[in-house]
């Protein structure tokens, strides 16, 4: 295979000539797809899965719904952590990406000039799978698989080594579960008290006072004593 011969006995960059030789023979436009889904589709879908997850829990109500909807917070907050966290790393183990050391790679996005280790993209995505899967494992197997995914893809578009994509994932993995319970401890309170809010209390639960003061519910019981009472006095005070 083209360029191997400059890897030696590394399984690293074999691998890595594996799996972006798959680009180089795939058709020009699922290159194409898998570029915007390993740049922007994985982490958009990320998103869209952590705010289905708030839907669901809203909806579901129950007594843990302050506590996963903190987890939820955590959940973007441990991403972010986890990056400025890579940052140093970066800047301490200075590896260039691939392409500029072995020939002959199918390099599908231009202009990443910055270090190598860790991957950005991988410790992102994994940080806000695990950290979903500690909200709720149902909607968190699927979160773990898309960082899967958006790891794999680095690999594919010629920009990461696969040991820059494992760094990645066991950087976001220890964030999002080391500093777990510290985020717990801070956000549960936080998210309790907007859940007591008259206004704010629908971003924790479904059916709470929203920003116009409405209930999700009626505004009132139409058969409750104090409701019949006032039905009765309707035509009184009409008259």
């Amino acid at each position: 295979m083209a360029g191997l011969a400059d890897s030696g006995s590394n399984p690293d960059v074999e691998l890595l000539y594996d799996i972006n030789g798959l680009a180089r023979a795939a058709p020009d436009w699922f290159d194409r797809v898998m570029e915007f889904v390993g740049e922007y589709g994985l982490l958009l879908a990320m998103v869209v899965l952590v705010l289905w997850c708030w839907a669901s829990t809203r909806r579901r109500g129950g007594e843990d719904a302050a506590v996963t909807v903190a987890a939820l917070i955590w959940v973007p907050l441990s991403a972010a952590i986890a990056v400025l966290v890579n940052v140093p790393i970066r800047a301490l183990v200075e590896r260039p990406r691939p392409f500029y050391d072995h020939d002959g790679l199918e390099v599908l996005i231009s202009g990443k000039e910055d270090y190598s280790f860790v991957s950005d993209h991988a410790t992102l995505t994994m940080a806000m799978g695990v950290a979903l899967f500690v909200a709720n494992r149902r909607f968190g197997i699927f979160g773990i698989v898309l960082g899967l995914l958006g790891g794999f893809s680095r690999v594919y578009m010629g920009v990461h080594y696969p040991t820059d994509v494992l760094g990645g994932f066991a950087l976001g993995t220890a964030v999002a579960l080391l500093l777990a319970p510290v985020a717990a401890a801070l956000l549960t309170p936080l998210t309790r008290t907007i859940e007591r809010s008259p206004r704010a209390g629908w971003l924790v639960r479904a059916g709470e006072r929203g920003p116009s003061g409405d209930d999700g519910a009626a505004t009132f019981d139409t058969g409750s004593p104090r409701a019949v009472e006032d039905r009765d006095r309707a035509p009184d005070r009409a008259a």
